[in-house]
C-alpha cells in the first residue's frame, strides 16, 4: 500500500498514487470511487493503523452506510475514533449539501414534498434557539421554497400570534401555499394543546384566504412532529 506511519495517524499521501482517492476522482471521476473513498477524501486523515480509506470504511459500517451518515447526529459523529469535531462538521456538510442538491430544481429553488423536506429547511436554525420561533415557508404553486420568514418570536399563544401576520409575507409573494413551523426549546416535539389551536385558527385563516396550510412542524432536537400527521388542528 505504500503507507507510512506518522505521529498525526495515516494520511491519504500516505497511499500509493494510483491509490489516492483525490486522485482516482480527478482520472476517473467521482461516480467511480467506492463510498469509502469519498468519506475519505473529506476526512484527509487516517489514525493510527488505520488510512483514511480504511477509516471511511470503519465509519460507514459503524453508521450502516451513507443513509447513516445522514441519520446520525452531530454529536454522535464527533464521539467517533478518528472523527472529532472539524472531521464531523465536514462530513455532515457533505451530506447535507448533496441532500439538498438531489432535492434542488434547476433553478435553485428547494422542492417541499415531505414534512421531512420542510422540517430540513428549518430545523439547524430553530432547535438551538432558547425561545420559541415561529417561522412561515413560503411555497409557490409547484410547493418550491420562495422563502422563509419569522413571525413571531417567544412563547406561542393565540393570543399573540396575529394570523395576519402569519400570511402577510405569503400574500405579497403570491404565495400558493406556506407550512408553519417553530421550535420547543425543551428539545420534546410533543404538541402542546396551545400549538393546536394555533394551527386551527392559521388553517381557517388560509382557506378564506385561498391559501393552502399544508402543515405545522413542531421542531425538537434532532427530531420534529408534523401536526397534519397526527391530526390536530387540520380536521
Amino acid at each position: 500500500m505504500g503507507e507510512r506511519k506518522n505521529e498525526g495517524g495515516y494520511r491519504i499521501t500516505d497511499l500509493a498514487t494510483s491509490e489516492r482517492p483525490r486522485e482516482r476522482l480527478a482520472s476517473l471521476g467521482a461516480p467511480m470511487l467506492s463510498d469509502a473513498e469519498l468519506v475519505a477524501i473529506l476526512l484527509g486523515s487516517g489514525v493510527a493503523g488505520l488510512n483514511a480509506v480504511q477509516l471511511g470504511q470503519r465509519i460507514l459500517l459503524e453508521v450502516k452506510g451513507p443513509a447513516g451518515l445522514h441519520r446520525i447526529s452531530y454529536e454522535e459523529l464527533c464521539a467517533r475514533r478518528g472523527l472529532g469535531p472539524a472531521k464531523a462538521a465536514q462530513l455532515k456538510a457533505a451530506i447535507e449539501l448533496g441532500r439538498r442538491a438531489a432535492r434542488a430544481e434547476p433553478d435553485g429553488r428547494m422542492m417541499i414534498q415531505s414534512p421531512e423536506d420542510a422540517a430540513a429547511a428549518v430545523e439547524h436554525e430553530l432547535w438551538p434557539l432558547e425561545q420559541e420561533s415561529f417561522r412561515v415557508l413560503l411555497l409557490d404553486t409547484r410547493n418550491r421554497l420562495i422563502r422563509t420568514v419569522e413571525v413571531y418570536r417567544g412563547s406561542l399563544n393565540t393570543s399573540l400570534i396575529r394570523v395576519g401576520e402569519v400570511f402577510r409575507e405569503a400574500v405579497r409573494a403570491n404565495a400558493a401555499a406556506v407550512i408553519i413551523a417553530h421550535n420547543h426549546p425543551s428539545g420534546d416535539p410533543t404538541p402542546s394543546p396551545e400549538d393546536v389551536a394555533v394551527t386551527r385558527a392559521i388553517v381557517e385563516a388560509g382557506r378564506l384566504l385561498d391559501i393552502e396550510v399544508l402543515d405545522h412542524l413542531v421542531i425538537g432536537k434532532n427530531c420534529h412532529i408534523s401536526l397534519k400527521a397526527k391530526g390536530f388542528g387540520f380536521g
